[in-house]
């Protein structure tokens, strides 16, 4: 039954409501539950609750500055890229994908990482990420894991996909997946613990910060170190152009002893909804676009240009014994708190908000590095995600076909051939180049040949 420990804590805490609901389940679904609540920890969540309503306030401008943007000379990334191929020979590096979401919000009713975004091809999100790690591995010759960071609603899923699939040719011994925690979700007026049955509470993904916590419980860290892993490559399911062998991004990273290292993407607008990358204190650090003041989004330098101007593709390098200082430190990380509805036990279909939903996001480990490094990359080369649905018309699968095509398109015409395109600089047929084929365009144009012009859509692999 339920004992008098547990009954005093769910009473201390705001949870009375489960200690009848717990003295009439029946044996198995009590058992269930118990399980459920022993993993969570009562006294936080209810900590968090009484702060639902206080915001986080950034520190006063003075603290705040605009992310520096120094261009790198040709010898400083030649040196980058020659000490880059030297990490991927060693076999130091890893891939890390994060794919706890569903493609919901796409129409789409499996993991997103098993959505069809090939332009020509239709491979999926997960086959093309594939690729390009399996041709810098046979560049290289060396190991370089992936790793699959999945979610509760996507684990299982999305490990009979890779099994059935053969693992798109990577070996299984170099393909870890590991499942990211959760936290249960709390009434939005009450606090209290809402239930998804009679015996499961309602949880849900801990965010991508959670990535740390997951590597370290599963035992992957350990297996990393083992390895001989110094740098975890971490990135998104859901942008298909995220380039897996930038040797020069490794390169400095290394080089330069970095802790975290970040892509960064020059803004389309002001008010882009992406994280901005800003110094506090001199450190690196990110603004949610929600939280950047419209004043300072606006604001612009001497030469016209956006002064916080820094974008987050959610493109990373993650230093392995750093990521175990943070795990060792399990309050690091801030958890976040947002409003949702979330369907429950008592409200099936909630019309508004109802809800606490809390997570962990992976930028937030960026003031604790001492050092750091941020690199420069653009939409057209590194950034189509697929968020929305179509009917969108932005960040949805056409405008990541679109983006893709036209990458594919800028490689072939330095190749020499001649592309067809529309009045806005878009290739007129889709075009997808296999990253096994070409990695870049200096590899395609040293593989393609006789192809003087593109006149239909058009596979390359």
């Amino acid at each position: 039954m339920v004992s008098d420990d547990l009954r005093q804590r769910l009473a201390r805490h705001g949870q009375d409501h489960l200690i009848d609901l717990l003295h009439r389940l029946n044996d198995a679904d009590r058992a269930e539950l118990l399980r459920e609540l022993e993993r969570i920890d009562l006294s936080e969540l209810l900590t968090l609750f009484e702060k639902r309503d206080r915001k986080d306030a950034l520190p006063e401008r003075p603290h705040i500055t605009a992310l520096p943007n120094p261009a790198l000379s040709p010898a400083d990334i030649s040196a980058f890229r020659t000490r880059g191929e030297e990490a991927f020979r060693r076999g130091e590096v890893a891939f890390l994908v994060v794919a706890g979401g569903q493609g919901t919000r796409l129409g789409f009713d499996l993991p997103k990482g098993m959505f069809p975004i090939g332009p020509v091809s239709k491979k999926s999100l997960f086959q093309i990420h594939v690729e390009k790690i399996l041709a810098v591995r046979r560049r290289f010759g060396a190991p370089l894991p992936l790793l699959i960071m999945t979610s509760p609603a996507t684990d299982a899923e999305t490990r009979r996909y890779f099994a059935a699939n053969q693992n798109f040719g990577l070996p299984e011994k170099d393909v870890w997946t590991f499942c990211q925690g959760t936290m249960p979700a709390l009434d939005l007026a009450t606090g209290k613990l809402l239930l998804e049955t009679a015996s499961r509470l309602c949880l849900s993904p801990n965010g991508h910060g959670g990535t740390i916590a997951a590597l370290a419980e599963s035992g992957l860290l350990d297996r990393l170190e083992q390895q001989g892993v110094r740098t975890i490559s971490y990135f998104q399911v859901d942008n298909p152009l995220t380039m897996i062998g930038d040797f020069a991004f490794v390169g400095r990273h290394a080089l330069e002893d970095a802790q975290v290292s970040s892509k960064a993407l020059p803004k389309a607008s002001p008010m882009e909804r992406v994280g901005n990358f800003a110094l506090v204190d001199g450190r690196c650090a990110m603004i949610e676009y929600s939280d950047l003041p419209d004043a300072w989004a606006q604001e612009k330098d001497a030469a016209g240009n956006l002064l916080f101007w820094a974008g987050s593709p959610a493109i990373h390098l993650l230093d392995v014994a750093f990521l175990r200082e943070i795990a060792d430190n399990a309050d690091t990380l801030p958890w976040h708190l947002a409003r949702k509805k979330v369907p429950h036990l008592g409200e099936a279909d909630p019309k508004t908000p109802n809800a606490l939903k809390f997570e962990r996001f992976i930028f937030d480990i960026l003031p604790h590095a001492d050092r750091w490094t941020v690199m420069t990359t653009t939409r057209d080369e590194e950034f189509a995600p697929v968020k929305n649905k179509d009917s969108d018309g932005v960040d949805c699968p056409s405008t990541a076909r679109q983006l893709m095509t036209n990458l594919a398109a800028k490689w072939l015409r330095d190749a020499g051939t001649r592309v067809p395109m529309d009045g806005d600089g878009n290739s007129i047929y889709q075009i997808e180049i296999s990253p096994l084929l070409a990695m870049d365009a200096d590899e395609l144009r040293n593989r393609v040949k006789g192809i003087a012009r593109i006149d239909r859509d058009t596979y390359l692999g």
